[in-house]
């Protein structure tokens, strides 16, 4: 038995998943087919056997009411002929009895038990004139048996002709299922083909934006597509995601290496000035060591930016509560020592003083000082950078302390020239900086980083366009602290 068990899965292995459903299919129409006329033999006997036993019954019943008080005797016997009356003949129980003429049907000792009335009445099958015959043998009173019989061989032609023709109905079936069983494999499996086509063509040309054609006409609710739909729906979903993904990362390493173009240049253009060193002033030398400086701690800042941004998701450190005002004032207080001549204005709204929420608060920093530093380059000297942390939503104390159960906003405006309306969809772009911006330093990965850090705790962070000028940074923290999942802090 482990034998022909290892046979079979040998065979499942080398046969394609085409071939094994057809097989299946085919198996199983064949199967019902073969059992269906199977069944409608066994009923077409039984039927035609039946009729003839009532042809014994009636033919028996109208000799007993002709032959009542008759003793034993041959009644009739032209059963060898087909168009004939039954043979009958009156059996006693006692074999003395018996007339001097020899009785034309067999008379067995289970006949003479019906006689005496210790046997049932029953059917049997006998050869009498090179014939088949059908028999019955029953009680016909006062210690005597009646037989009845009937040629059976009309019966067993049609039985042998039902099957002949039945046998051939299966075959047809059995045929007619192979056939069946390869256009379902073939027309079921076609969507399963074209997917693996597409996905080895993939493989092949390293291309994720090839697709997998879906039935035509309007998409249903997903609950009403078939399960090979919805699998080619969701592989092209995963294809887009694919492609996107892998775009992001064409596009991140071509803007990398065209920001990193220009601070290398001068790095090693000041490099060599410095290796020339006795042919500069000592003045000429100072400038030449602090641009090596700055351009090495901006080349540092910007590797450091692309190494975070390119993991695109937030390091899973342990979490904890921090208290989001105590963040904001610390990098306020940051801001004012990078832009002495920029005011930070500073506003905690009654309750978000208290508020707390599940993050990492070096990585929330982080996010505030990019919001902070790139509101005061714009800003012209002298005016403010206008912070506010307020709450929002229904008020109350929950689990995570005062103001767990609001939301948190926090707002940074500058008074600068504002963001046009045709670069607003782009600021939290990485690399993307507007026209006004690529005079200023900076390497346009500051706001995507920011809302990177606001998505992974929560958070989502909008820019849009201040009342009387400038722009307006919002950050809004939801009431339940940051969802679960892979892109948690």
């Amino acid at each position: 038995m482990s034998g022909v068990r290892r046979l079979g899965a040998r065979w499942r292995r080398r046969r394609p998943l085409r071939t094994r459903l057809a097989v299946a299919a085919s198996a199983a129409v064949a199967l019902v087919a073969v059992g269906v006329c199977a069944a409608a033999f066994v009923v077409i006997r039984y039927e035609l056997l039946h009729q003839l036993d009532l042809s014994l019954t009636q033919s028996a019943t109208r000799v007993i009411q002709e032959n009542r008080g008759e003793g034993p005797q041959t009644v009739a016997g032209e059963c060898r002929y087909l168009s004939a009356p039954a043979c009958a003949q009156i059996v006693p129980a006692d074999p003395a009895a018996d007339p001097d003429e020899a009785y034309l049907l067999p008379v067995s000792t289970p006949v003479r038990e019906v006689a005496t009335g210790k046997r049932a009445p029953y059917y049997s099958n006998v050869s009498r004139f090179g014939q088949p015959l059908r028999m019955l043998t029953t009680p016909f009173g006062d210690g005597r048996a009646l037989q009845v019989a009937l040629r059976a061989d009309p019966v067993e032609k049609g039985v042998r002709q039902a099957a002949v023709l039945l046998a051939a109905v299966g075959g047809a079936g059995v045929l007619l299922a192979g056939l069946l069983g390869y256009a379902v494999s073939r027309t079921g499996l076609a969507p399963v083909a074209r997917l693996t086509s597409t996905a080895e063509r993939i493989a092949a040309t390293r291309d994720p934006r090839h697709r997998i054609e879906l039935p035509p006409g309007p998409p249903g609710p997903p609950g009403r597509q078939d399960e090979v739909t919805r699998l080619a729906a969701s592989f092209n979903t995963m294809l887009g995601e694919l492609e996107q993904s892998v775009s992001s990362q064409r596009r991140l390493v071509a803007d990398a290496s065209h920001e990193l173009r220009t601070p290398l240049t001068a790095l090693r253009t000041n490099a060599e000035l410095l290796a020339r060193g006795d042919r500069l002033t000592p003045a000429q030398r100072e400038r030449a060591s602090g641009a090596l400086g700055r351009g090495i701690r901006e080349v540092t800042g910007l590797v450091n930016d692309l190494i975070e941004l390119a993991r695109d998701e937030e390091p899973l450190p342990l979490l904890e509560d921090v208290r989001i005002a105590e963040v904001v004032e610390h990098a306020v207080a940051v801001a004012r020592t990078h832009w002495p001549q920029t005011p930070f204005p500073l506003e905690v709204g009654a309750g978000a003083a208290e508020a707390v929420r599940p993050g990492v608060p070096a990585r929330l920093a982080r996010l505030l000082t990019n919001l902070l530093d790139n509101a005061a380059k714009f800003s012209p000297p002298g005016t403010p950078v206008e912070v506010a942390l307020s709450t929002y939503g229904s008020g109350g104390t929950g689990a995570g302390g005062p103001g767990s159960g609001t939301g948190l906003e926090l707002t940074v405006r500058d008074h600068g020239p504002g963001i046009p309306a045709a670069d607003l969809p782009y600021v939290f772009d990485r690399f993307y900086r507007a026209e006004a911006a690529r005079a200023l330093p900076g390497s346009g990965l500051g706001l995507a980083m920011a809302r990177q850090i606001a998505r992974a705790h929560g958070a989502e962070l909008t820019a849009g366009a201040a009342p009387g000028g400038g722009a307006l940074f919002t950050l809004t923290f939801g009431a339940q602290g940051p969802p679960g999942g892979s892109h948690s802090p």
